[in-house]
């Protein structure tokens, strides 16, 4: 039996299809890195010409400005936003980015300044946040960009502060704003009196923080009734090591200069959300307090939440949780929209009770004041 040879055409149509079978499993393998690398600015920190800084007096420069939930209690609440900006032209996203903004008013706000509405009068401000690239980078450039960011959300804060002169008051921020809210902490209220008297708690939400660096003056939280205490945590799936290991190992926390720098091998901050403490035993499922998917709803609106759904435990400085099986946690959207924060809330519940219970505690201690 002799072999059939191959034309030349025969030849060039099967290297054509080895070519075309190579370059989609290239684009497979290295298509985070092509789109990350479409989100690069091209251009040094120190040369950028960043946007507008935005006018606090402004109402346009707030998310939300004192906005009040159906039965929202006496507390002043300040929110400061996640990443909503993927970058490519800029470093630090100009204010009211298209969007950016409809990501922060779909998403963020429901799913994750919700949880504090019926605490009181919540503002969140726009800010030049650092973009989604200077979170997938450890490049100094994109550090710059992530400290930059900070001096916008002081600003708001003295803003917000003149509004609210007196009363308790709640801070809260998740990823970007959170990490911007640690730095805030250690440099605005861990040496003011005043202000720490006034201080429910500060809730640092999808956020690796260094546990050594919080001030004694505004400690973790170890117990639901506690006051003047920071409640932190970064979540990873239970089964996830790969994730965790790299959660660990790239973050960056704030040093005593303002700079960024790698965490190492100090401790991670963990304060367990189920139990609002750093609490290491397991908290299960049925003492959680309901999970939801609030994306799209209007402001005040409650979503339905979804108890017993997720068990957690805080282990070497990671929230480790299992995940629910419902079909309205499912990550959607585009390449960059999955590496933002989650468009859902496992711990929306939680929080919202523990800020209450939080905020009667506040109560119960002010004659003794």
């Amino acid at each position: 039996m002799t072999r059939a040879k191959l034309t030349f055409r025969q030849w060039i149509g099967i290297v054509g299809i080895a070519l075309v079978v190579l370059l989609v499993a290239a684009v497979a393998v290295w298509r985070g890195d092509i789109l990350k690398a479409g989100l690069d600015p091209q251009v040094p920190f120190q040369t950028y010409t960043p946007p507008a800084a935005p006018d606090y007096r402004d109402p346009r420069a707030w998310a939300l400005l004192d906005a009040r939930a159906p039965e929202a209690g006496e507390a002043a609440v300040f929110f400061v936003h996640s990443t909503t900006y993927d970058g490519g032209r800029h470093w630090n996203g100009p204010i009211g980015e298209g969007k950016g903004e409809r990501w922060l008013k779909d998403v963020v706000l429901p799913n994750y300044a919700g949880p504090f509405a019926r605490a009181g009068a919540v503002s969140a401000p726009r800010y030049r946040q650092a973009s989604l690239y200077t979170r997938l980078t450890l490049r100094e450039d994109a550090r710059e960009a992530r400290a930059f960011a900070y001096r916008d959300v002081e600003a708001a804060f003295d803003a917000w502060l003149a509004r609210h002169p007196q009363g308790p008051i709640v801070l809260a921020g998740t990823e970007q704003g959170g990490e911007l809210l640690d730095r805030l902490v250690r440099e605005r209220l861990a040496a003011d009196p005043a202000l720490r008297a006034r201080l429910v708690a500060v809730y640092l939400m999808d956020v690796v923080a260094a546990a050594d660096a919080l001030p004694r003056t505004v400690p973790a939280c170890a117990r639901r009734d506690q006051i003047g205490c920071v409640v932190g945590w970064s979540p990873v799936s239970e089964g996830n090591d790969g994730a965790a290991r790299r959660r660990l190992t790239r973050a960056l926390v704030w040093d005593a200069r303002g700079r960024l720098v790698l965490l190492g091998e100090r401790p991670a901050l963990c304060v367990n959300p189920i139990t609002g403490s750093t609490d290491p035993a397991p908290a299960p499922a049925r003492a959680q307090r309901g999970v939801t998917n609030a994306t799209g709803l209007e402001w005040g609106a409650r979503p339905a939440l979804m108890a017993r759904e997720v068990s957690a435990q805080c282990r070497d400085g990671l929230l480790r949780h299992t995940d629910p099986k419902l079909e309205s946690l499912k990550l959607t959207g585009s390449w960059a929209d999955r590496r933002k924060s989650r468009p859902y809330n496992l711990f929306y519940g939680d929080i919202e009770a523990d800020v209450q219970a939080r905020l009667t505690a506040w109560r119960a201690a002010r004659p003794a004041a």
